[in-house]
């Protein structure tokens, strides 16, 4: 494969040594691009400086999620060299996740050249302090532009590299564990043994969940019964009960994980009894209880020290629903006296109001019997001037009277 190389002109700082690198934090300078389309298959295979994608908003990938994505390291030894752990096994795990996808299939050579070109132009990037390790994302997704759910007529295949150190903050150290029997992970004839983004999204929540009730990860069960463990969190995982080693099996909802593949080769050639099989989460709590559980619960690429089952989980929900419902009670009562103490307030309140008003009333009501006394009074002066100009008015005319005999 052709691989044209234009270097980036202004070249990031790289962390310095002993840096805190966490996961996902830094980004080389480079990233490794190849597309695909109907009329010309894989072609224009190049390396370019790390930027932006830019796409159009009718871009499939934003609307029917047609990507696939892997992942794998890169390892500085101690004299200098750097590795690559199994990537072939990534590149037959990527075609599988494309078939699935109805994506186009990229061969394990061109996959592995890919890595290793752009691996080789960014090696001052690996970092040497143990625990670090050079992160490899490549990722497809579907960039022709159309709505409507059908397979894409075009994909771009892209590589980037980031430095990094233990993916989560407990590093090596035991993690807590919750055993989640509400959402699942996958079932049978979904994409549960795929690496796309669509699977990553919908664990989410119970990955929230956990961390909410202080757990750093979740252990999924199956999606039928709600009972067999499957994968710890983005991990497979392992447990040694009474000498034997049990994993889940491969049967579509569980990822085939490259270290996974590697640590069932190396136990059994160490003539360990390792069984794929499906291992009931009632028997593995059984087993810790009874101390016939080996080892505490291993997952690959991290430990994992303490899980909750649904009988430890059913009694911290009852003793949080009591404590919450106390915590209610309390409320409700601090609620009741304020409102009989409003109530009463309230009624003296109307009581003063009441009275108020009867004094008004009755001041009124004394108010218009004295006016109705003036009223009566002046009405009797009145008749009395009235009589007194009659008689007055009889008296002149009589005066007259006798006048004028």
């Amino acid at each position: 494969m052709e691989i044209k190389i234009e270097r980036a002109k202004t070249l990031k700082p790289k962390p310095a040594a002993n840096t805190e690198l966490g996961f996902g934090r830094y980004y080389t300078d480079h990233m490794f691009v190849l597309d695909w389309d109907k009329d010309q298959g894989w072609h224009d295979a190049r390396i370019v400086p790390f930027a932006p994608i830019p796409l159009d908003p009718a871009t499939m990938v934003l609307h029917y999620a047609q990507e696939t994505f892997e992942g794998l390291k890169a390892y500085r030894t101690k004299d200098g060299r750097i590795l690559l752990f199994r990537p072939e096994m990534n590149a037959r795990r990527f075609a599988n996740s494309n078939r699935r996808l109805c994506m186009p299939e990229l061969s394990e050579e061109m996959f592995v050249e890919a890595i290793e070109a752009l691996v080789s132009v960014e090696q001052d990037w690996v970092p040497a302090e143990e625990g670090t390790s050079l992160y490899i994302r490549p990722f497809m997704f579907a960039t022709e532009a159309a709505v409507g759910v059908h397979p894409a007529s075009s994909y771009k295949f892209v590589i980037i590299l980031s430095p990094v150190g233990a993916y989560y903050p407990e590093g090596v150290n035991p993690v807590k564990i919750y055993v989640e029997d509400e959402y699942v992970r996958a079932t049978k004839g979904g994409t549960g043994f795929t690496k796309c983004g669509g699977n990553y999204a919908a664990s989410i929540a119970a990955q929230v969940k956990a961390e909410q009730l202080g757990y750093t990860q979740v252990l999924w069960l199956d999606g039928v019964e709600r009972r067999y463990v499957e994968e710890v969190g983005t991990m497979n995982v392992m447990f040694m009960i009474n000498d034997e080693i049990i994993t889940a099996p491969c049967e579509g909802t569980v990822l085939p994980g490259v270290t996974r593949d590697s640590i069932i080769q190396i136990l059994r050639s160490w003539g360990y009894q390792v069984s794929e099989r499906h291992l009931a989460i009632d028997e593995l709590m059984q087993g810790m209880r009874d101390d016939e559980l080996t080892d505490e619960l291993v997952a690959l690429q991290g430990d994992v020290g303490m899980m909750t089952d649904r009988a430890e989980r059913a009694e911290q929900e009852l003793e949080r629903y009591r404590q919450e419902s106390e915590s209610r009670a309390a409320r409700a009562a601090e609620e009741l006296a304020k409102a009989r103490s409003e109530l009463h307030e309230a009624e003296k309140r109307h009581l003063a109001a009441m009275k108020a008003e009867a004094g008004k009333v009755k001041a009124g009501h004394e108010e218009r019997e004295k006016l109705k006394k003036d009223r009566d009074e002046k009405q009797r002066q009145v008749e009395a001037l009235e009589r007194k100009l009659t008689r007055m008015s009889e008296e002149l005319e009589e005066s007259r009277n006798k006048a004028q005999t």
